[in-house]
């Protein structure tokens, strides 16, 4: 028991609960006791010398002396390596089909072993099991050192096989990722766990791990960038250690990983390019992001205390009264009969279909949480049905595992069990049947309440895992995946005709196939809205480009102008939500005073204005991975300063957005890629690369525009039109516009436009087609053309 462990057990002893937390804790720590393998003698061993090599279809197989090495380069240029005969699947990261081999890549002797050579990376594999990839030019991208393992010495003792691979980048070289971390969106030297967490309470800057870890890193350097993704859900570790340019004629001293594992496969997967390129083949492989409903781009309030029919109403009508745009309202634990899922509390809810009724025809949708735990008693509905179909996790003497949760003592269904997905799925009819447009995942990294130790499930707990067979140390970090999936898959089948709206707590890579996340349990305070926008950028980098943070924070009383600048900072993250604890304070727009109503309600006009933009976003992010919300450096990797910063992001490629993150501050330092870069609150045009300081009133946050950009937005008559922001005179410029069936699967309308300047004015037409000037009307275009920024720059970034 540590520091951490003593204060949560003396904050629990004095309830019921806690002691009902203290009894599962023990029964965790007896039943791993038991059942898990002890810790034994091992085996260290590494490759060896090379013995041969067997070219196949896109590389080959070297043979050490004492592993094996495959490598694969797919068609579009992701490369597999896989030790001790390790290949691509099983995997709960992949989708669909693995990619076809490369037919051209070939592996082939080099002065020092083998190469694979392909149109977008080399592979040099050394004598002694060193891997490096490269560019087509030569340059390092990573080099993965010779690993090392740790074999059970009894090799049928069930203990896995523990393994470390340490690896070199660039000297410049930054990285990204890791899940939704609370530090970055470049994550600092120093360690990260991969171990989905449940951090007890609310998490701040230095909480790690968090809700959601997966081992998928993002390096970015002057010789490129690339994705490199570990394929092990196990427990494991990572170190990151900066590298030093040298100065003058010193040398460059390379930045390292390394990456601890408490078993799996060794097995990993490259990705280089530009970041678009990246993110581009890193969901093509795991699964391109589901697209939410259009709805699910707008506001959207919560709170875990609603507590009754008559204060959803009272909340919805205060929005509707003072005229302030709300999408949807989303309804915690405490709308369930005695917090037990797929149930309605009717003391207090007595009629859900009907408000969900009302509330529809003022065009607000009702979204449930739904957690993972079933009270386990005999005549709750979910868990005679979840016993029929034998599907609660089980300990190695087949009993049932309990642990404590909002119920209660509660079983936990296994996800990883594709005959329980399946009846999971199917309990979401009563979600829609009650009116319910969504639903959004909770406690399920998994959480048990616990007053000392993980709050978990017993790592010795038993798994189906598709068939195979394991334990929670292999099932954990895969839970909320699984889960997501079993919803997802659930609701496609009950309502096809509509797209599923669901987002998760917990998740693993692929996780964007069936919906989004959130940020979880974030601090009310300063730093806590500064790690909301280090989640959602480290996220989209990982693949998951719908996400956002709990506005306000999820705990405390928020100050006015702290509500206020989190609220604008939501405005322009793609999953919009007011949200707080039932200790907290409210977060309606209008309990924070006349002066942060009035600005709230400005920032809410924006995010309407912008909304056929973001939708035209999550089709662009659906189609090809790339998110909403983007580093600055997304254009730009080759700018190491840019690399550096996390205070600010563009929204697509049109916009940048530096949001207020400092108490008081009414200016901000704003640092600008490349190009001609125009304040869209005065039209004054800045030339970078460079730093400029821009006015940040408590009315609103600094935004500016590219040059050349278009984008579509909401005009003052309610109708689509295009703000065009005039490109450089010796320039083009343009934008694409996307929109689709609102909710269904309908086949989306793609329009790419081009602007660029004629007879001294702007000209905007469609990709292709003929020109017409952007001050007239109707013609090729199509809509109603704005033009904007037509100045010199004012001043050089």
């Amino acid at each position: 028991m540590d520091g951490s462990d003593l204060r949560r057990a003396l904050r629990m002893a004095a309830s019921a609960g806690g002691w009902r937390a203290g009894r599962s804790a023990w029964r965790r720590e007896r039943t791993d006791a038991r059942d898990l393998p002890k810790r034994g003698p091992e085996r260290a061993r590494v490759p060896g010398a090379a013995r041969d090599a067997e070219p196949g279809p896109g590389g080959g197989t070297v043979h050490f002396a004492r592993s094996s090495l495959r490598v694969l380069v797919a068609v579009g240029g992701a490369v597999f390596c896989g030790w001790d005969d390790a290949g691509p699947e099983p995997s709960y990261a992949l989708a669909g089909t693995l990619p076809e081999p490369d037919v051209r890549a070939v592996l082939e002797p080099d002065k020092d072993g083998w190469r694979v050579v392909s149109e977008r990376v080399t592979v040099v594999v050394s004598r002694h099991g060193a891997v490096e990839i490269r560019t087509p030019g030569g340059l390092l991208l990573r080099r993965e050192l010779p690993p090392r393992w740790w074999d059970p010495a009894e090799p049928r003792d069930g203990r896995a096989v523990r393994w470390v691979q340490r690896s070199e980048t660039p000297a410049d070289a930054r990285t990204y990722g890791l899940g939704g971390r609370a530090v970055g969106p470049r994550l600092p030297a120093g360690h990260y766990r991969l171990w989905n967490t449940d951090p007890d309470g609310s998490f701040g800057p230095g909480d790690d791990p968090l809700y959601i870890t997966m081992p998928v890193q993002l390096v970015v350097a002057d010789a490129g960038c690339h994705l490199v993704f570990h394929d092990s859900t196990w427990d494991g570790r990572v170190t990151l250690r900066d590298g030093e340019v040298g100065a003058g004629s010193g040398h460059d001293r390379p930045g390292g990983c390394e990456l601890r594992m408490e078993g799996g496969p060794l097995r990993y997967w490259v990705i280089a390019g530009t970041p678009a390129r990246v993110l581009a083949g890193w969901t093509a492989l795991t699964g391109r992001p589901a697209l939410p409903p259009r709805w699910a781009l707008g506001h959207q309030h919560s709170r875990w205390g609603f507590g009754s029919d008559e204060e959803v109403r009272r909340v919805a009508s205060g929005y509707r009264e003072r005229g302030l745009p709300l999408s949807v309202l989303h309804l915690d634990i405490d709308h369930f009969d005695s917090h037990r899922v797929f149930t309605v509390d009717r003391r207090r809810f007595p009629n859900l279909p009907l408000l969900a009724a009302d509330l529809a025809r003022d065009g607000v949708r009702l979204v449930s949480i739904v957690d993972p735990a079933v009270r386990a008693l005999p005549g709750v509905a979910v868990y005679d049905s979840g016993t029929a179909h034998d599907a609660f996790v089980r300990d190695a003497r087949e009993r049932e595992v309990r642990g404590v949760v909002w119920p209660g003592e509660s079983a936990f269904p296994d996800f990883t069990d594709p005959r329980v997905r399946r009846w999971w799925g199917g309990l979401y009819a009563e979600r829609l049947a009650q009116g319910f447009a969504g639903v959004w995942h909770d406690m399920n990294e998994p959480v048990s309440f616990a007053a000392f130790g993980e709050p978990t499930l017993p790592r010795s707990a038993r798994h189906a895992l598709e068939g195979r067979g394991g334990d929670h140390r292999e099932a954990h970090n895969v839970y909320g995946l699984s889960m997501a999936r079993a919803g997802y898959e659930g609701l496609r089948e009950l309502r096809p005709e509509q797209r599923p709206f669901l987002f998760s707590r917990s998740g693993w890579a692929g996780m964007q196939r069936y919906g989004g996340t959130w940020s979880g349990d974030v601090e009310t305070g300063w730093a806590g809205l500064r790690a909301s926008l280090a989640l959602v950028l480290g996220l989209g980098l990982c693949g998951v480009p719908y996400s956002g943070p709990d506005v306000g924070g999820f705990t405390g009383s928020p100050s006015p102008e702290l509500y206020l600048r989190w609220f604008q900072l939501g405005a322009y993250l793609p999953f919009f939500r007011t949200h707080s604890a039932i200790t907290a304070g409210r977060r309606e727009p209008w309990e924070f005073g006349p002066e942060v109503l009035e600005h709230a309600r400005a920032a809410l006009a924006e995010r309407t204005r912008l909304m056929p933009y973001l939708e035209t976003l999550s089709h662009i992010a659906h189609r090809t991975g790339a998110p909403y919300v983007r580093p600055l450096w997304w254009n730009s990797p080759g700018d190491r300063a840019l690399r550096e910063c996390g205070d600010a992001f563009l929204l697509g490629d049109a916009l940048l957005v530096a949001p207020v993150l400092e108490e008081g501050a009414v200016r901000r330092l704003v640092r600008l890629p490349r190009g001609r870069w125009y304040d869209t609150a005065t039209g004054a045009a800045y030339r970078g690369p460079g730093q400029i300081v821009l006015d940040a009133p408590l009315g609103r946050v600094p935004v500016l525009a590219r040059a050349g950009s278009l984008l579509p937005v909401v005009g003052p008559d309610g109708e689509v039109e295009l703000e065009v922001w005039a490109p450089r005179k010796d320039r083009t410029g343009g934008g694409v516009v996307v929109t689709g069936d609102p909710e269904g699967w309908g086949k989306p309308r793609v329009e790419r436009f081009l602007t660029r300047w004629a007879d001294g004015e702007v000209v905007v037409e469609r990709d292709g087609g003929r020109g017409k000037k952007a001050k007239q009307r109707g013609g090729p275009v199509g809509y109603r053309v704005r033009v904007r920024g037509t100045g010199e720059p004012t001043a050089d970034g």
